[in-house]
């Protein structure tokens, strides 16, 4: 899935569409959230597989949106955007989401919930298959090439 810092509004929406009750308030959050890709003081590296970028989350013209979101948050100064193209040979596979935040934190969701490890070796761990994963990515010119491919396939 793509990550509620990434995500359209539409696609956040969905996300929780699994959950009873009124989710205006989560939504009006994660969207909120959304404003520290702004803040040039910050630095952000991402990563997603072409099955997270691609899965048909949403009808095809909102997930042509949610593509393009994807390429245009590419051009952010402080944003690196990687995508795992399918194809090729990739010998280790994500198991689960994970966020490393820096040295000190890094986050695992499952499908239950989220665990924090503080542990500096959980931590290098978590760096290191980050570290193995950006390797395998496409990032700048040719990932927003990927991307602009599948938002093209979606719109037709």
């Amino acid at each position: 899935m793509v990550t509620g810092l990434l995500a359209t509004p539409e696609y956040v929406r969905a996300s929780l569409a699994h959950i009873s009750g009124d989710h205006s308030k989560a939504i009006a959050k994660k969207l909120e959230r959304q404003s520290i890709l702004y803040d040039t003081s910050k630095h952000f590296t991402f990563i997603l597989t072409e099955q997270a970028a691609r899965w048909p989350f949403l009808p095809a013209s909102a997930m042509a949106m949610q593509v393009d979101r994807l390429a245009s948050i590419s051009l952010l100064p402080n944003i690196r955007l990687g995508i795992i193209p399918l194809g090729g040979h990739m010998p280790v596979g994500p198991l689960n989401t994970f966020t490393v935040y820096d040295k000190r934190i890094a986050t695992v969701e499952t499908q239950t919930g989220a665990m924090v490890f503080r542990d500096h070796r959980d931590v290098r761990a978590y760096l290191d298959e980050f570290d193995t994963y950006e390797g395998y990515a496409l990032f700048g010119d040719a990932a927003r090439e990927r991307l602009s491919d599948w938002a093209v396939l979606f719109r037709s």
